[in-house]
């Protein structure tokens, strides 16, 4: 029998060193296999598996000294792919170029092209291939089109880019009819249209009826199959389809059949059999040659079964079923390698089949032997299509239905069911659940060399991030670990040593947290403080966090994990953590868990060394007693609650101005050397949203071993808690913490009501409707109106407000006194009915009766015309003869009787949904079961006795009575639908699977209000196929807002069209708009975005002028880092628009990116394409301008210092001609600011307003672009508030005051979070500090907000005392903040008010310390 173990050992050694050579075989001599096996056994004698890292040194030269290819991702060379017949000996010649996606083609084309050269006596061949990426490159689509003009034949495949589908079709169209043969395998239905053999086209494909394409629609009807399964059913069945063809037509349709049959086979052997065929049947030369001579008799094609088990030693090359394959895996290689059958843990890899025909498996072989050192059994699968789901169900079953497998690992990259063409992710995500077992997708670098990879900041290339990393996230996949990568010259697989050892790493502790008990697993629970302060530990986005861990613990105890002594009460375990629980009494530090020498950690933590760059050597400062580095928190059995360290770098200004961000620190680094190597945890639960782990330094998609969130996560599987309203910094957490994130709610928005001034100004307004034709009366309610607006600064809101000392409403007309009347009352319904979260969210807790209600009013009110949906306002509406968007007109401008209008007929939409709700609420005021109100029987009945359903009743008792019950009907199911999916509680058992090792389904992320697909939360948040945006309907809902835009700002500038906007575009607002912001950007450059074919938006048209009936208006996009690492492709459809705007030949009045673009290309020397670079964001792997860092800490001098923050980090421009780095362009950057009119931000979700988040300000570049200006105006602030049905921009300043009065100065506001405790303190003090961030980046907060906050919390005793008990540390931030505002003249106030502040700070400080 042979000597397996040596035989996988050898494998491996031989593979890596000999990845260039064509292999025909899998295995080489006995004798061979011996020798190499002595160098790398060691790796497989099981004691030191852990401990020796690999068998494959593959070390690479220093990254940064590798040429980065000009910005280009793929710098590759079609020559070394190009062979040419040394010797033709008189043979004619046939030239055949071939365009595919991947390269593992390369090796077995050009051995078959040598064959032929070397053993025919009929033919020679040229042969050259491209990389679909090459052609990107304008010297090699140049070679590309001189070699296909002097071609006989063109091979195409898998060519699935838009953009460069039509760079091949514009090559190959012309020149099809003298090309004697065009062979194109599945592609984008354009590119099929060349396929051309003999008598058989493709010509019709898509467009009218063929038998090809009868067939290929009925199988994707019956089995929902991609193109590319059809054509492999097709094969199977093409006896029965040529019969209906001519002779002629089957001989040709055959012939292009087996030539897929062929290139399906892919091994040299097949593809010199295709070429023999191809050539002697339709290349005129060789056809001459042919005449009187025998046809060669080509081989039959040599193919693998389409599914089948395999692995490289076996000696039988595939297993079809999984019985026979154990049969031998079990009782023969397993004893022999030293694995254990029946204890191990077994690990499913799905491989694609072309690696397998081709013989390019290195990469996949390097993993299985990894795998199996470390003691795990293997299945690898394959399927010949692109549908993986068949063979899932097939082979990880046994006989019995149980699953064999513990976790899965694909290594293709591609989405499990129809890969890179049209995936049906429902389909693989209840496969995947089925089996329920963690399953990772691990990526092979496509279109870049690994020194490209290695070399680039951005990392993987967008199209691979698009294909290979969005689409299986929307599978329910996590971890896309880069693997494998190519060898430069042969195109050949080769496997990267470190990475292989992660996944292998990785994939084990998964299947550990499967196959462990409950009992003996370690979790770390990981909490974070941000900014770094006392007050501030347990921080996450509106989450009850210490109130949240309890109920986890709760729930692990109820499963069996060891929770020790943990206590049973929140304010116990905050206690535990922060020694003492509300922070109050002379305790500086938290609870130390662990003290780390250096000796220690140095040992422990490989890369310690690399961060003394940028910290000095340990322990340094942060996180460190002077000798040790110390370890927050406190372990109860075998869970541990850690603080995680911040950033390190928020109160240095020096560090804050860095274009790039620093690595980690010491303490950071200690921390998670602490979880996996002291305290060796299991898996992390990282809690809420969100830390730092995630936005540390690296590639932005595909990191390295280099890349600190790798380095610092390892090998320990982590579960990440991340608010559903947030998919996009999620994603971030995916991708580049390798984290499984679980969604949350986040509280319910409700309608901010009114108090104090403003709830009198409603009851003065409802007195007025009374009285308004009484002349004693009305008049004078009118003057106590004014009045009052006044007194609540509604002033700055009314332009045309009455002056107070000489108005008298009964010298005025009833028409004008109705104005004023209807702009105060505007102004106060804008108050009260925005949307307000109110309070926080405890995980595994579902909604109240009433918060659910809040929710589904929101919902109500929109309009879903793809589901056929009409909002609950737009039927009342109807049912009185009016239009919904006529009254939000008038309500906007005022109107007096359309402000009652709408107020009453939101009054009705709120009762209909109330009487819904309270059908399922039962006495405690929680929804637990929906009542099914749209069942046959309900309605059956109800119809009986004639009555009508409670909500059209509801809508009929608020005043209308004529409202259409069967136009209800659609919301009215809809809503009870969404009620179903609110209440429904999934975060504990969310979270339980994860951490027993289960497969989470996956779910997209967003606002609930916009998208309800988003509930249940407690899933597997992802993004969007990044590729899908800006949607259609996101493109007209754009057009609309910058209509209404720009015609606020001709009416205010006599006419005349800002010249240039600047523009914030952020992640998640995109992500729950599908794409809007994105599509203002080119609608006001007067572009439109165009789909593919396959429906993916990536291309542009101009709009000409005169459809545009407007200039083209210059923008300047500022995207997030989140945006950036999201949506590059994006980035790259704006660049390309705006430099094809730049690029029109218009007249410059007309068009003022080019006005622009030309006077920069000039002042700056350079070319006009590069003067229109407008789309800047940060450096790779950094994130935000570090303003909001600086303000929330007080580290900086002054305004001029955030400034400068902004623009060295924020001036890293993308150009579309160099696809692959982010260049700093801070000259361009500013040259381009200095134009700007007017700033410009998006609002479009009732959860994240601009002053609940530092983001927003952080981004404004409103000072910025005052200070560049050569006349130093300050350019106007404008927001789009698209929270709503009734979408409004409004100034920043109105948008200030409007958050300020419905949140921080509400007392429903403050009265909610001062509930929730000491998180509430913090929530507050942060909309205080966020505020003055306004003041210090656009200067557009009023005096009277900060005087009215001060009057609130800082005069009344009462609520001082409750701050300062509550949170002390928050408290003191907020008395601090206050002192700032003044010191720097935000805030005008009288002495005694600074006196007042002066003495509390000094009292809070002693309170603190413990005088």
């Amino acid at each position: 029998m042979a000597n397996f173990k040596l035989a996988a050992a050898a494998l491996l050694s031989f593979g890596a060193a000999s990845a260039w050579q064509t292999r025909t075989s899998f295995v080489t001599s006995p004798r061979a296999i011996q020798q190499s096996a002595l160098k790398t056994a060691a790796l497989y004698n099981n004691n030191h598996a852990v401990q020796s890292r690999s068998s494959l040194n593959m070390v690479v030269s220093d990254p940064t000294s590798v040429s980065s290819g000009g910005g280009m991702f793929t710098a590759s060379n079609a020559e070394s792919r190009r062979v040419v017949p040394e010797d033709p000996r008189g043979r004619p010649t046939m030239k055949i170029v071939y365009v595919v996606l991947e390269s593992q083609y390369q090796s077995s084309m050009t051995a078959a092209a040598k064959r032929i050269n070397a053993g025919s006596d009929n033919m020679a061949v040229e042969c050259v291939g491209y990389l679909l990426e090459e052609l990107r490159n304008e010297d090699a689509f140049e070679q590309f089109k001189k070699d296909v003009a002097d071609a006989n034949v063109f091979v195409g495949s898998l060519i699935f880019v838009q953009e460069l589908a039509e760079k091949v079709t514009e090559v190959v169209q012309p020149l099809r009819d003298q090309l004697d043969a065009v062979l194109i395998f599945p592609s984008m239905p354009e590119v099929m249209r060349l396929n051309k053999v003999g008598s058989f086209t493709m010509k019709n494909l898509g467009q009218s009826k063929s038998v090809v394409a009868d067939f290929m629609k009925k199988k994707k009807q019956e089995d929902g199959s991609s193109f590319e399964e059809g054509m492999l059913k097709l094969l199977r069945t093409l006896p029965k389809v040529l019969k209906f063809l001519p002779s002629d037509k089957a001989a040709d349709a055959r012939t292009f059949m087996m030539s897929f049959q062929y290139w399906l086979g892919g091994s040299p052997e097949n593809l010199e059999s295709l070429l023999l065929m191809v050539g002697q049947d339709y290349v005129g030369p060789i056809k001459e040659n042919m005449k009187g001579k025998e046809k060669v008799v080509v081989e039959e094609p040599v193919l693998l079964p389409d599914k089948a088990i395999w692995h490289p030693v076996a000696p039988d090359i595939v297993f079809e079923t999984n019985q026979k394959y154990f049969e031998w895996y079990d009782k023969e290689f397993c004893p022999e390698a030293g694995i254990d059958p029946k204890n191990a843990q077994t690990i499913g890899i799905i491989l694609q089949k072309s690696h397998i025909n081709t013989k390019d498996d290195t990469h996949y072989v390097s993993l299985i032997a990894e795998l199996e050192s470390r003691g795990a059994r293997v299945v690898p699968i394959y399927s010949g299509g692109l549908d993986f789901s068949g063979p899932v169900e097939e082979y990880y079953y046994d006989s019995n239905g149980k699953p064999i497998v513990d976790t899965i690992i694909n290594l293709t990259g591609f989405a499990l069911v129809g890969g890179p063409a049209s995936q049906d992710h429902k389909k693989a995500a209840s496969t995947l659940k089925k089996l329920n077992v963690p399953y990772m997708c691990a990526v092979p670098l496509v279109f870049q060399s690994f020194e490209e990879w290695q070399a680039s900041e951005l990392g993987l290339h967008p199209i691979q991030v698009a294909l290979q990393v969005s689409l299986p996230e929307i599978d329910g996949a996590i971890e896309p670990i880069i693997y494998a990568g190519r060898e430069g010259a042969t195109g050949r697989s080769v496997p990267l040593a470190d990475r292989v050892n992660l996944l292998a790493d990785r994939a084990m502790k998964w299947a550990s947290l499967r196959t462990k008990k409950n009992a003996d697993k370690k979790i770390a629970i990981t909490i974070f403080s941000f900014p770094p302060d006392k007050g501030n530990v347990g921080t996450a986005a509106y989450l009850d966090v210490f109130d949240s861990i309890k109920a986890v613990l709760k729930q692990l105890k109820t499963e069996g994990y060891d929770i020790g002594d943990a206590p049973s009460e929140k304010e116990a375990i905050m206690e535990s953590v922060l020694n003492d629980p509300e922070a109050r009494i002379n305790s500086p530090e938290l609870n130390v868990a662990y003290r780390m020498n250096t000796n220690e950690y140095y040992e422990l933590t490989p890369y310690a060394k690399d961060l003394e760059e940028n910290w000095g050597p340990a322990p340094g400062n942060l996180n460190s007693d002077g000798q040790n580095l110390v370890v927050y928190g406190k372990q109860f059995g075998n869970v541990f609650i850690g603080v995680q360290p911040s950033f390190g770098y928020e109160g240095d200004p020096m560090r804050l101005l860095f274009a790039k961000s620093a690595s980690p620190h010491h303490g950071f680094a200690a921390y998670y050397t602490f979880l996996e190597k002291i305290f060796k945890a299991d898996a992390v639960l990282h809690f809420g949203t969100h830390g730092s782990l995630e936005f540390m330094p690296g590639k932005q998609v595909g990191m390295s071993g280099t890349c600190y969130p790798d380095r610092l996560i390892n090998s320990l599987p982590s579960a990440y808690l991340y608010a559903a309203n947030n998919p996009s910094e999620a994603t971030i957490a995916k991708r580049r913490s390798y984290s499984a994130t679980v969604s949350y709610l986040t509280p319910p928005a409700e309608n901010a009501g009114l108090y104090k001034g403003l709830k009198e100004l409603k009851e003065l307004i409802s007195s007025y409707q009374g009285l308004r034709e009484n002349e004693g009366r009305g008049p004078a309610i009118v003057n106590s109106i004014v009045s009052t607006a006044w007194t609540c600064n509604l002033d700055k809101d009314i332009d045309d407000l009455p002056d107070l000392e000489t108005y008298d409403a009964k010298n005025d007309t009833p028409e004008r006194r109705d104005d004023i009347v209807g702009k105060v009352y505007s102004q106060i319904m804008q108050i009260e009915s925005r949307l307000l979260p109110c309070g926080l969210h405890t995980v595994g807790v579902p909604p109240s009766a009433d918060e659910a209600v809040a929710t589904l009013v929101n919902i109500a009110q929109l309009d879903r015309p793809e589901d056929g949906i009409e909002g609950i306002p737009r039927v009342i509406a109807s049912s009185i003869g009016r239009d919904i968007n006529d009254i939000y007109r008038g309500n906007n401008n005022g109107v007096l009787a359309d402000v009652e209008l709408n107020d009453k007929v939101t009054q009705a939409s709120r009762a209909a949904v109330r009487a819904l709700v309270s059908q399922s609420t039962d006495s405690n005021g929680r929804v637990k079961e929906v009542k099914n109100f749209f069942d046959e029987v309900g309605g059956f009945f109800g119809g009986l006795i004639g009555s009508k359903k409670p909500w059209t009743q509801a809508i009929i008792d608020n005043g209308f009575p004529n409202v259409s019950e069967e136009r209800l009907a659609p919301v009215m199911a809809y809503l009870e639908f969404c009620l179903k999916q609110v209440v429904a509680n999934n975060e504990l058992p969310g979270i339980m699977e994860l951490l027993n090792g289960q497969f989470l389904m996956p779910a997209p992320g967003g606002d609930p209000i916009r998208n309800p697909d988003v509930l249940p939360t407690g899933r597997n948040m992802h993004a969007l196929d990044p590729s899908a945006i800006p949607t259609q309907a996101a493109v007209e809902v754009a057009e609309d807002v910058v209509r209404k835009l720009l015609e606020k700002l001709a009416d205010e500038n006599n006419g005349a069209y800002p010249e240039s906007i600047a523009f914030t575009l952020w992640g998640t607002d995109n992500i729950k708009t599908y794409g809007e912001s994105l599509a203002q950007v080119l609608a006001l450059v007067g572009v439109r975005p165009v789909a593919d074919s396959l429906g993916r938006v990536n291309k542009v048209e101009l709009i000409p002028l005169e459809k545009l009936g407007r200039p083209r208006v210059d923008v300047v996009v500022s995207c997030s880092g989140v945006f950036r690492d999201l949506f590059i492709n994006q980035m790259n459809l704006m660049d390309r628009g705006i430099k094809l705007a730049a690029e029109a030949d218009e007249p410059l009045e007309m068009n003022f990116i080019r006005k622009h673009a030309i006077e920069q290309a000039e002042e700056l020397n350079v070319s006009l394409r590069e003067a229109a670079c407008r789309v800047f964001s940060n450096s790779a792997g950094s994130y935000s301008a570090n303003v909001g860092l600086a303000i929330e800490n007080g580290g900086w001098e002054d305004e001029s210092q955030l400034q400068e923050q902004f623009l060295t980090r924020k001036g890293f421009a993308f150009n579309a001609d160099k696809p692959g780095m982010m260049e700093q362009q801070a000259d361009l950057f500013k040259a381009a600011l200095k134009k700007v009119d007017v700033t410009f931000q998006n609002l479009d979700s009732s959860e994240i307003s601009i002053t609940d988040v530092s983001h927003y300000y952080d981004s404004d570049p409103t000072k910025v672009v005052q200070s560049l200006r050569d006349d130093k105006r300050k350019p106007m602030s404008l927001m789009a508030d698209t929270t709503t049905a009734n979408a409004q921009v409004r100034t920043l300043s109105e948008t200030v005051r409007l958050d300020a009065r419905t949140k921080l100065l509400n007392p429903k506001f403050y009265e909610g979070m001062l509930s929730t405790g000491y998180e509430g303190v913090r929530e507050i003090q942060k909309r205080l500090r966020n505020t003055m961030g306004w003041s210090a980046t656009a200067g557009e907060v009023d005096n009277f907000v900060f005087e009215d906050a001060n009057s609130v919390f800082i005069e009344d005793p009462e609520m001082q005392k409750r701050l300062l008990e509550t949170n002390p540390n928050a408290f003191r931030d907020m008395v601090t903040t206050f002192l700032e505002a003044n010191g720097r003249g935000y805030w005008e106030t009288s002495e005694e008010n600074i006196e007042r502040l002066q003495e509390l700070y000094a009292e809070v400080e002693d309170r603190i310390e413990g005088v």
